[in-house]
């Protein structure tokens, strides 16, 4: 019934920038948090960027802070991932995640906390 659409992946050069949009629906609670995960190759997958509804803290992976920004505009229920200086190491697949229906109390990022998966999108870079 939850449903995750991203968008926003495409072909980007190394050292460019995409913004991805993730739209959430088909629940009427407050969600407790909302973010981005990838799937890199040779990698674990990975919490990118996460925030909380009720007080927007937020968390990035060490790989991305200071290169990727996240926001919501909570009027829309659509979360963005910004994503600037692009590198080798960032092509994957991005999955928009969802932790609405339960409170976590750990850490933003982990990845059993969230309980809703978007389809994902994948983010190639080419040199």
């Amino acid at each position: 019934q939850v449903q995750l659409v991203e968008s926003g992946g495409g072909h980007v050069q190394s050292g460019g920038s995409l913004r991805l949009s993730c739209t959430a629906s088909g629940f009427t609670e407050d969600y407790y948090a909302i973010g981005w995960f990838r799937q890199v190759l040779g990698k674990e997958r990975e919490g990118v960027s996460c925030i909380t509804n009720s007080d927007g803290s937020t968390a990035y992976a060490d790989s991305v802070k200071g290169r990727f920004a996240i926001s919501r505009d909570n009027a829309k229920n659509t979360v963005y991932l910004q994503m600037n200086s692009l590198n080798p190491d960032d092509p994957g697949i991005y999955y928009c995640v969802i932790e609405v229906g339960r409170a976590s109390g750990g850490r933003l990022c982990l990845l059993y906390a969230y309980n809703y998966w978007g389809p994902g999108t994948q983010v190639p870079v080419s040199s």
